[in-house]
């Protein structure tokens, strides 16, 4: 973290509602075009003093560039004339979160830490299987909440990610992967979950535009249900989220009773268990073509009994969800509070929960070779950085 940047302020343990606070512009001073809005575009080329027809006209072919091709250098723009593609670039910039390592894992597993123009380190994971690609995004740097299973819950919050650092990752990720020029059929990056680093529904207005130009036919064109939004239970933002974005909704349950998920979610002393499930029960669009994922980390001795599967199953049926489980052992990392189930105990737990007709797949655990874990590569290198600053 620089030294000019204090931590963001969090008022409170049980509900840190993140404070808003304005991102260090851009130190070339120019206007980061990735993340704006076709409109926005078109305004902000009127603004620097093109008329209103050729400002029309130069957004359209400037977003083409963008999210169609892939460029972002004006220079490579050959439908505009060159002395006007140097007066872009004066005024203007189309940029990719930089990339301060990568790592790809014996199973394909590909993990970015990427670093914001103003300093600051997140990640990004790319999962390939045999019928699609998963790019696990990020929208904040650290975590507004402290669940004790995540590693980035260890993490204070710095600041919420912009809608173009959003975005961001997807093109890098598209760059990474030689998917441009963007086309619907035969990309490995069929998917993308907000599942990485931060709250997504603490970050809404920036989730909800960047993910509006993913989903933009003329944009990066991944359809809805193809996007996954993952929360911890915010609840007055869910309804929200199902009207203004419309995604498939994941819930970050892991436990069925208030005593442990007050422990291990600690925002469900703000918003418990029943008022979660009935905002699940509400959520526009949910049915069972499009069903809500709770996803359940497996904790040893915690949350992994035969009567936590039976309460799980009871919860699911007396609220009506349509709803599959991911049953997702838990990755550890140095000092963590918890062990992972037993293969045993996880397959005894998702057989209770199949049995009783609810879909409930034990996610694979994917590169543990690397550290894949969210947020493990980011203290990872701040560990390597302090070593060498003490050095």
């Amino acid at each position: 973290m620089s030294a000019d940047t204090a931590i963001m302020p969090i008022p409170g343990p049980v509900d840190p509602v993140p404070v808003p606070r304005a991102v260090k512009p851009r130190a070339d001073g120019r206007t980061e075009l990735v993340g704006l809005p076709k409109d926005a575009i078109r305004a902000a080329f009127e603004s620097a003093g093109l008329e209103p027809r050729q400002a029309k006209l130069r957004a359209k072919q400037v977003w083409h560039w963008i999210y169609n091709r892939g460029v972002s250098d004006f220079a490579a723009m050959s439908d505009i004339a060159k002395p006007q593609r140097g007066w872009f670039a004066e005024r203007f910039v189309i940029s990719r979160p930089e990339v301060v390592e990568a790592q790809v894992s014996s199973d394909g597993t590909r993990k970015w830490l990427l670093k914001t123009h103003d300093g600051h380190d997140f990640e990004m994971v790319f999962i390939p299987d045999a019928d699609r690609g998963t790019l696990c995004v990020s929208s904040q740097v650290g975590c507004t909440l402290n669940c004790r299973f995540c590693h980035t819950g260890t993490m204070q919050l710095v600041r919420n990610l912009e809608a173009a650092e959003i975005v961001g990752q997807v093109m890098l990720a598209r760059d990474a992967l030689g998917e441009w020029p963007s086309q619907p059929e035969g990309r490995m990056l069929t998917n993308i979950v907000m599942m990485g680093m931060g709250e997504p529904l603490y970050n809404f207005d920036n989730v909800r535009d960047a993910l509006k130009i993913v989903m933009d036919g003329d944009g990066l064109g991944l359809s809805r249900r193809r996007i996954t939004l993952s929360t911890s239970g915010v609840v007055p933002m869910m309804a929200r989220a199902g009207e203004e974005i419309g995604v498939n909704l994941a819930v970050s349950l892991h436990a069925v009773t208030k005593e442990i998920r007050d422990e291990i979610v600690p925002l469900n002393r703000k918003y418990g268990i029943e008022q979660l499930l009935e905002a699940c029960a509400a959520y526009p669009g949910a049915n069972n073509a499009r069903r809500i994922t709770f996803e359940y980390v497996m904790l040893k001795d915690k949350n992994d009994s035969d009567e936590h599967a039976r309460e799980l199953v009871r919860l699911i049926r007396r609220y009506r969800l349509p709803a599959k489980v991911n049953l997702i052992p838990f990755n550890p990392w140095p000092g963590a509070p918890y062990e992972c189930s037993t293969g045993e105990r996880i397959k005894a737990f998702s057989n209770i929960v199949f049995e009783a007709g609810i879909s409930a797949p034990v996610r694979t655990p994917r590169g543990r070779d690397i550290d894949a874990a969210c947020g493990q590569l980011k203290t990872a290198a701040e560990r390597k950085r302090r070593s060498r600053e003490a050095a």
